[in-house]
């Protein structure tokens, strides 16, 4: 097993390399000294993305890129407000929204690039079925990802929603039949969580980074269609940095074929390229 994925590693390498040179003319060379493109990311998968797909891209175009890894999902957009990087990559629309509307940032997003489906997991049981009444169960306690943890346990039949016009939360449970006990935690550590509940919705990037598998280990998860999905991770920069120059050279270097490969290959079925990705 290990061999074979040492092997799907080289062969997405070579895949990778080989494309590098042919993208390379199609981004924008750097203008003068200011050739360094800073961009924060969670480790998994987007640091990694970065590093396998899209920095040898810019780098072949003439760029410098500085990938600053984050543990959390708060820290990327105020180091970016701040001026400290010039794009993140690590959240998806929705959470971007609500940081705007909440936390008083200026972001933009500028290319949606993957999906990440959310997952319920367990230590402890291996289907759905096993939840008894009063299990409990953690998930991440920002407005957008409680809401899409919500959203995931009453599209499979655990609870009840209320109609609502804007995001969910635990007093959108119209049932919970099951006396189902809801922990609600930094997203960061509700992988940390699983040893002390019976199940746990986890972020796909922070189940990758628990060494989870969310297409193989999770009891229940989203859909994986990411078409117009609020749900797809893009690049984010500061509002007015849309179109700058290093805005376009990342568009360009995340929008390949080698970006999709290396995604397919590193993460099948747990990570879904956006399906405008190469638009």
């Amino acid at each position: 097993m290990k061999l074979n994925k040492i092997l799907v590693g080289l062969l997405a390498l070579a895949l990778i390399l080989s494309s590098v040179a042919a993208f390379a003319a199609e981004i924008p060379a750097p203008e003068g000294d200011d050739n360094t493109i800073v961009i924060g990311a969670t480790e998994i998968p987007h640091a990694q993305i970065i590093e396998g797909a899209v920095q040898p891209a810019l780098e072949a175009a003439g760029w410098k890129v500085e990938t600053v890894v984050f543990t959390d999902y708060v820290q990327p957009n105020t180091a970016l407000e701040a001026g400290e990087l010039d794009a993140n990559y690590f959240q998806h629309y929705l959470y971007m929204d609500d940081q705007n509307a909440n936390a008083g940032l200026h972001l933009a997003a500028v290319k949606g690039i993957h999906l990440e489906p959310l997952g319920l997991y367990s230590n402890k049981i291996q289907s759905i079925d096993e939840l008894a009444d009063g299990a409990s169960i953690s998930m991440p306690n920002d407005a957008s990802n409680e809401s899409r943890a919500i959203k995931l346990l009453a599209d499979n039949g655990l609870i009840t929603l209320a109609e609502t016009d804007g995001l969910y939360d635990l007093q959108s449970i119209a049932e919970n039949p099951h006396n189902f006990e809801f922990v609600e935690l930094e997203a960061a550590n509700v992988a940390n969580s699983l040893p002390d509940v019976d199940a746990a919705v986890i972020n796909g990037n922070y189940a990758l980074l628990a060494e989870l598998n969310p297409a193989e280990d999770a009891l229940i998860l989203e859909s994986a269609n990411a078409e117009g999905n609020p749900f797809v991770n893009p690049i984010v920069v500061k509002q007015g940095n849309e179109d700058t120059l290093k805005t376009r050279a990342l568009v360009a270097a995340f929008s390949t074929q080698a970006v999709v490969d290396f995604i397919n290959a590193n993460y099948p079925g747990s990570v879904i390229p956006a399906t405008d990705l190469l638009d």
